[in-house]
C-alpha cells in the first residue's frame, strides 16, 4: 500500500455535521415466506456521510439496501431518498431516481464481454446527460486515475485481479456522478492489505465527490475505518445506532464479539 493510502486510513473518514437527511427510512418490513427478515427497522443517512450497517450474516443488511433502490419490494414502512417515497414511485420516476444512487455489488457485476473502457463508457452513454466523446474520454480517464488503475482502460476483466476487479467497479459506480452510493460487502473476498486499499477508495470518494454512502459490512475493520456512523443489526431490527467510537468502548457482549 502506498503512503497516500495508509494516510487516508489512519486519517479515517470525513466528519460530517448535516443533519439533512438524504435518505428516510422507517418502520421497514420485508419477509421471505415465513422468513421475516428486516422488522421495523428505522434509519436515517444524512448528506454528507458514510453510515456502516454491520451485523450478522442473515440480519438483512443487504436486503436493506436492495430495498431501498426497488431491487426488492418492501412488505411495509416508508422509504424516502431526496424526500420521494421509492415504493410509491411509478417506473419512471424510479429511474430517474436510480440515476442518483451509485450501486457497489458484492460481486462487482462487471460485464466479463466488454473491456473496462466499455464498462465505463456503459453507464455514461445510458444517463440522460448528454456528453461528447471527448467528455466521455476525460471522464473515465478522471475515474480511473481516481482509483488508481489509469492503466487498465484496454483490460478485460477477466485480466483483473479481486482487488482491481473492485475499483473497476467503484470507477464504474462514481462514473455518473451519483450523490448516494450504497456498498455492499466492498471487501469481501479479497486479502487484509487489499481490504484497507478499498477502505481508503471509500474515504477518498466521500471527500473528493461528496458522496453519501450506506456501507453494508461484515468486515468490522473496514466499518472503523470508513464510518462517520454505525448501525447493528440483529434478528432484523436495529441492535444499535452510534459513533465509531461508542461501538469500540461498549461492555455490550454482542457488540464486543464483533468489535474486540
Amino acid at each position: 500500500m502506498n503512503t497516500t493510502q495508509t494516510d487516508t486510513i489512519k486519517n479515517a473518514t470525513v466528519i460530517s455535521n448535516s443533519k439533512e437527511p438524504v435518505i428516510e427510512i422507517n418502520n421497514l418490513r420485508k419477509a421471505f415466506g415465513n422468513q421475516e427478515v428486516l422488522r421495523n427497522v428505522s434509519l436515517n443517512l444524512y448528506k454528507g456521510e458514510n453510515l456502516a450497517v454491520v451485523g450478522k450474516s442473515g440480519t438483512g443488511k443487504s436486503v436493506l439496501i436492495k430495498c431501498i433502490v426497488g431491487l426488492l419490494s418492501a412488505d411495509g414502512g416508508t422509504i424516502k431518498v431526496f424526500d420521494k417515497n421509492v415504493p410509491q414511485l411509478k417506473r419512471k420516476e424510479l429511474g430517474e431516481l436510480r440515476l442518483k444512487i451509485g450501486f457497489l455489488f458484492q460481486s462487482g457485476a462487471l460485464y466479463d464481454s466488454m473491456t473496462v473502457k466499455q464498462n465505463l463508457e456503459f453507464p455514461l452513454r445510458r444517463v440522460k446527460k448528454k456528453r461528447t466523446e471527448k467528455e466521455i474520454k476525460e471522464k473515465i480517464n478522471e475515474v480511473l486515475e481516481n482509483v488508481g488503475l489509469a492503466d487498465a482502460l484496454h483490460k478485460m476483466p477477466s485480466q483483473l485481479s479481486g482487488g482491481m476487479r473492485k475499483r473497476i467497479s467503484l470507477a464504474r459506480t462514481i462514473v455518473v456522478d451519483p450523490m448516494i452510493i450504497l456498498y455492499d460487502e466492498p471487501t469481501t473476498g479479497l486479502d487484509p492489505v487489499t481490504s484497507d486499499e478499498i477502505s481508503a477508495l471509500i474515504n477518498d470518494v466521500q471527500k473528493k465527490y461528496k458522496t453519501s454512502s450506506i456501507i453494508i459490512t461484515h468486515d468490522i475493520k473496514c466499518a472503523l475505518t470508513t464510518a462517520n456512523r454505525i448501525i447493528m443489526l440483529e434478528d432484523g431490527e436495529v441492535y444499535k445506532e452510534g459513533k465509531v467510537e461508542e461501538f469500540k468502548e461498549s461492555t455490550d457482549p454482542l457488540i464486543n464479539s464483533f468489535f474486540k
